[in-house]
């Protein structure tokens, strides 16, 4: 059967149905293992990075930001823009751009260059996730799109396990650029795997620049976003600091930093795998769920790190709290978009990535105020609690939403 030929919905089950689905969605989420691993692979070779282009650390330290800026700024654009286009064909051009941002990002002779290459790496980073998302959604019934869009994003956690550890050590060992490579060959993977297999879909046709971007004048679209920028940000004010904190507070060796970055990567696989289908059970329930359960768990990384077994699971209960947060944002995005879907579901990460710099801001604030490295963790907690706020506002705006309707 031709690849150009549209796959049927599979038929309602509690799985994910046909192999044909199945091994698209395992494409999709090829593509998010990719991003995954180039996303995070350039925290762990920063000093080889910054040596290699000759630059200091901190300084070297932009390209991560710049890689999140672009992911911010390009989520939104990218997906108003592109809404009309053929999915399949929309896709693939997000993966072809990604693959020469990280090879213009292995070939860059300096600082300056590498800045603009991890900027246009980052900038189809969420639009390929909305539209994945959209994607994976299409091929099941409504009764599986959460587990669908979760194996999209498992693409992703997995890249925490096995992607990023294996990039590190391999640009260590051969030098930094090897690691962009690396994620070059992921990404002509990607591309030739999703022309293989995804059924090709046409976008909406009806779709304009000014009908997707009016999604942000929604109330519940808005304050979904805070939820994901603020609520989130609590974690990321924790993982910005986990090394010093296995270090300095529980008192382990630095050897033990990557068992610890393994329980929370092994926790984000769980949590993204749980959070598909806790979202297909009730999504709104399982969306406050796992923000409330982030902020007990926050609240309580503190007194965990008064041991290495403690702080394990803490670190592990915390990712998978958090991953299927992640999960629950994003088809909670995709439910209050309206017709703006795509652009509800490619927001989703520049919040994501907006939470990432916020959170280890203020982390970083209270540790430099000399407050300890626990004290990022009760930044979390009250990061949580206005993303619980903003949850409560966003149920009391729908509970009266209902009532105009039965009015």
């Amino acid at each position: 059967m031709s690849a150009r030929t549209a796959v049927p919905p599979a038929p309602a089950t509690t799985t994910l149905a046909t192999p044909r689905v199945a091994v698209a969605l395992v494409a999709l989420a090829l593509g998010g293992f990719a991003i995954g691993t180039t996303e995070f692979v350039t925290m762990g070779l920063l000093p080889d990075i910054a040596g290699g282009v000759g630059v200091d650390i901190p300084t070297a330290g932009h390209v991560i930001s710049a890689y999140a800026l672009g992911v911010v700024v390009g989520a939104p654009v990218i997906a108003a823009l592109g809404a009309r286009l053929p999915r399949r064909a929309l896709l693939v051009g997000l993966m072809a751009a990604f693959l020469a941002g990280n090879a213009l990002s292995a070939l860059a002779p300096g600082s300056t260059t590498l800045l603009l290459a991890r900027f246009v790496s980052g900038l189809p980073h969420g639009a390929y996730f909305g539209v994945a998302s959209l994607v994976a959604a299409s091929l099941v019934p409504d009764a599986l799109r959460g587990r669908a869009v979760s194996t999209v994003m498992l693409g992703l956690a997995v890249a925490n396990v096995a992607g990023v550890p294996a990039a590190t050590w391999l640009g260590q060992t051969t030098g930094w650029r090897s690691a962009y490579w690396a994620v070059v060959v992921l990404a002509a993977l990607t591309v030739a795997a999703v022309l293989a297999v995804v059924p090709s879909s046409r976008g909406d046709r009806d779709a304009t620049v000014r009908a997707e971007l009016g999604a942000l004048r929604r109330p519940q679209v808005l304050l979904t976003l805070v939820v994901a920028t603020v609520g989130f940000g609590g974690m990321f004010a924790v993982y910005s600091y986990v090394a010093p904190l296995t270090t300095e507070v529980t008192g382990l060796s630095r050897g033990a930093v990557p068992w610890v970055l393994l329980a929370f990567g092994v926790g984000g696989v769980a949590g993204t795998a749980l959070g598909g289908r806790l979202a297909d059970v009730a999504l709104f329930r399982s969306l406050t769920g796992a923000l409330v359960a982030v902020a007990v768990l926050l609240a309580l990384i503190g007194p965990a790190a008064a041991t290495g077994p403690t702080l394990l699971a803490g670190i592990f209960l915390l990712a998978l709290s958090a991953s299927t947060l992640v999960v629950c944002l994003q088809l909670r995005l995709m439910e209050v978009a309206g017709e703006a879907q795509m652009l509800g579901a490619a927001l989703n990460h520049s919040a994501l990535n907006a939470a990432n710099a916020l959170g280890a801001w203020l982390g970083g604030v209270v540790i430099a105020a000399g407050l300890g490295y626990t004290a990022p963790s009760l930044v979390g907690v009250g990061l949580a609690a206005l993303g619980l706020v903003a949850l409560l506002a966003s149920a009391l705006l729908r509970r009266r939403e209902l009532r105009a309707v039965a009015a």
